[in-house]
């Protein structure tokens, strides 16, 4: 009887041992990361790409589609001048407000493994409210030709360097050529050459990115404007300066998170009258705050929603965004 007490007692151990064990091996099944999920290191670069374009390098021969989704919001009080042989006359202030949904359509391809071109096809739809009246403008925006390089081999341990340059064509619809009641400005009216450095570097599961970039426009000459009882004839766009810092944080093998800070400074720009007379516009800063939620549908696609608070008065409201990477 005593060696039967002791046979079922170690059989009873035995068992809770294997059910123990069972439960252990069910619990790392259902953590470890499944075939096909890839890895944080994966979906933080994806959300890099999603953040700033200029992140990513794609490999030689290889192509890549993306689609942009934006709306943004702007609201202010304008104020409407004239400038007289007497000097600066204030007629009214009124308030003016602008939604703006841009579709932006982006090719990329790899010309080197650390060289990748890009083209970016911007469609945007404006509505403007004012007190004269009601605009709204449906068309093509500024087309941009860009290139990154990678001058050095990126690597897991250290920061990421990639050099960058952007060239916009004025493409959309100016907003010297527009006459009052016409319609609303979709582009700048003016070529400009960008060119900058972007720093990046994942510590799973965080990414840390940063940039700086100089613009410099080429003036919109040939102009016949009226602005107030003045013919407004050439402007040159002051040279811009822009930086901006983020991190990304992934919070399983499928959800990622961001946080960035955009900011740029321009110059005033010189407008010239048909009078002779030539003014400069005050210096312009914007600044905008993002917070953005990447979702992995699959291994190859993750979508990416954003939204943007202004942080001055030069800058948008706030902006709504959504990106989409497109497979053919």
């Amino acid at each position: 009887m005593k060696y039967a007490t002791l046979l079922l007692a170690a059989l009873l151990v035995h068992s809770a041992a294997g059910a123990q064990e069972s439960t252990a091996a069910a619990a790392r099944d259902a953590l470890a990361r499944k075939e096909g999920e890839g890895d944080q290191s994966a979906l933080l670069k994806e959300t890099l790409t999603a953040v700033d374009k200029q992140y990513s390098l794609i490999r030689k021969g290889k192509k890549q589609f993306t689609y942009d989704l934006n709306y943004s919001y702007i609201g202010q009080e304008k104020i409407v001048t004239d400038i007289t042989v007497e000097g600066l006359t204030l007629f009214e202030i009124e308030n003016v407000s602008a939604h703006i949904v841009t579709n932006t359509l982006s090719a990329d391809y790899g010309v080197q493994d650390n060289l990748t071109a890009n083209i970016t096809l911007p469609v945007i739809a404006k509505f403007a409210e004012a007190r004269g009246g009601n605009h709204t403008s449906f068309s093509l925006g500024d087309l941009a030709l860009g290139a990154r390089y990678q001058p050095w081999e990126a690597r897991r341990d250290t920061a990421n360097v990639t050099l960058t340059s952007n060239l916009r064509l004025p493409t959309g619809r100016s907003p010297f050529k527009i006459i009052a009641g016409s319609g609303e400005a979709t582009g700048s009216g003016v070529a400009a050459l960008s060119a900058g450095v972007n720093v990046n570097r994942i510590v799973d599961p965080v990414a840390l990115f940063g940039s700086m970039s100089l613009t410099a426009s080429a003036p919109a000459t040939g102009l016949h404007q009226a602005n107030g009882s003045r013919v407004l004839t050439r402007v040159a766009p002051g040279t811009q300066f822009g930086f901006g810092l983020g991190f990304a944080y992934a919070l399983s093998y499928g959800i990622s998170t961001t946080m960035s800070f955009q900011g740029a400074i321009a110059q005033g720009a010189k407008l010239r009258f048909a009078d002779g007379l030539n003014v400069r516009t005050n210096t312009q800063t914007s600044a905008l705050l993002n917070f953005g939620l990447g979702y992995r549908m699959s291994p190859k696609q993750t979508v990416n929603l954003s939204v943007g608070i202004g942080l001055t008065s030069d800058s948008p409201n706030f902006s709504v965004g959504l990106n989409l990477p497109l497979a053919f």
